[in-house]
């Protein structure tokens, strides 16, 4: 018998392009979150224990106008502030951060193409988005030096291109409508080309197997041959000939996900806690919620959850400023710093936080009935995407010594 799974991961056309809905503010944003999250909260144990990617929780956050709420306004989109698209994720993925994740890369690539794309082709993929399209990336690649480099080769043939290589950890590429492919041109410099679903030569492989974020289907692309216009390669090199906070804006929604596998854990541990675990005997205590060490733990996570939000949006809210004002080297090290500040809090405290729910729920956390389990498994495979231990470092740098942070899509 052929799964669902079995039939997307081979999929040769793109899911259908459903209409979208325009948000005019940011509270509409934050209600459509909140309504989609209520949605997908309901089912997301099952969907990560039986690895049933969230298709209907995607199309509803497309449908809804999430996905389009970055557009500038004058390609008629809302533009909506930072701050609201930081919330916006954090609040998804506090009700499922594999469905969180997947539109993040289409979030840093609208972005991107203000600085890299020429106006007729921001024209037309930003109105694509506006119309439903998803963008999926493939990127990274495995079986090189550093997350930088790249095999993947461009070449020219007629009066387009001609893609080859092979990617990994493309999220949202099984979901997507277009999918962004970075790679090499014949003068070694990198391009990004939109290559648009159901290209003959592009393949898409759902071989995601990482403990956590299961449902992000974030496996392979596989390029051979593959045509693309002219007019849908992007000269992304261009991204590095001036200051940017391109960087910035993709660590706030990594840092948004983290927080939201960090409140949903909290929240987790309070109902188990009330509501299943029983008291250690030493406490003497009728009820597990009131022994004195697990009162103190639950305010030890609260406290310092709610000091990784407050970084957030402080975060959100530098990069409203430096965003509407000439960015220069000292702005972009600003956004970066501040970003990067409020990534530290929320890695640490989405560990934190599903780890000890398994300690302070007890041992009947662990059955596989609750799958408690997946809030670390997420928490732990996500923060793996750039080391905390290099932001350290950078905010500890910037702040001692006055270096600015390297320019790249991890600071």
């Amino acid at each position: 018998m052929v799964s669902n799974n079995d039939i997307q991961a081979h999929l040769d056309t793109p899911p259908p392009l459903l209409p979208a809905k325009v948000l005019g503010s940011d509270a509409e944003a934050l209600q459509a979150a909140h309504e989609l999250a209520a949605a997908a909260r309901n089912g997301a144990a099952t969907r990560d224990r039986e690895r049933q990617l969230p298709w209907a929780q995607l199309e509803q956050f497309t449908a809804s106008g999430l996905g389009s709420i970055s557009i500038p306004r004058q390609f008629g989109g809302p533009q909506l502030s930072f701050v609201t698209i930081a919330e916006v994720f954090r609040i998804v993925s506090a009700a499922d951060p594999a469905l969180g994740q997947i539109p993040q890369n289409q979030f840093g690539l609208l972005h991107l193409l203000p600085g890299v794309a020429t106006e007729q082709q921001q024209r037309h993929l930003f109105a694509s988005v506006l119309q439903g399209a998803r963008i999926g990336n493939a990127g990274p690649e495995r079986g090189t030096r550093n997350t930088l480099e790249l095999k993947a080769r461009i070449t020219r043939q007629g009066d387009g291109y001609v893609l080859n290589g092979q990617k990994f950890y493309s999220t949202g590429a099984l979901f997507a409508h277009w999918v962004a492919v970075k790679a090499l041109n014949e003068d070694g410099r990198q391009v990004m080309a939109f290559v648009p679903r159901g290209t003959p030569g592009l393949r898409i492989v759902d071989d995601w197997s990482g403990f956590g974020q299961r449902t992000t289907a974030s496996g392979t692309v596989l390029l051979d041959n593959v045509a693309v216009a002219a007019d849908l390669v992007v000269d992304n090199w261009r991204s590095g000939e001036r200051p940017n906070i391109q960087g910035a804006v993709s660590q706030l929604i990594q840092a948004a996900i983290d927080a939201g596998i960090a409140e949903e854990a909290i929240a987790d541990t309070i109902s188990f806690v009330r509501e299943r675990s029983r008291p250690w005997i030493d406490a003497n205590v009728e009820r597990a919620s009131h022994d004195p060490y697990v009162i103190a733990d639950v305010g030890r996570l609260t406290l310092e959850l709610h000091a990784a939000q407050a970084l957030l949006r402080k975060a959100g809210r530098v990069l409203d400023e430096v965003f509407a004002a000439v960015i220069d080297e000292a702005a972009a090290a600003r956004a970066s710093i501040a970003v990067a500040e409020a990534k530290v809090l929320t890695t640490e405290i989405s560990l934190q936080a599903s780890e000890k729910l398994l300690e302070l729920a007890g041992s009947r956390a662990t059955l596989a009935e609750f799958n408690l389990d997946r809030h670390w498994r997420n928490a732990r495979v996500h923060t793996l995407h750039d080391p905390v231990r290099w932001k350290y470092h950078a905010v500890g740098d910037y702040h001692l010594n006055g270096h600015l942070p390297a320019r790249h899509s991890w600071i």
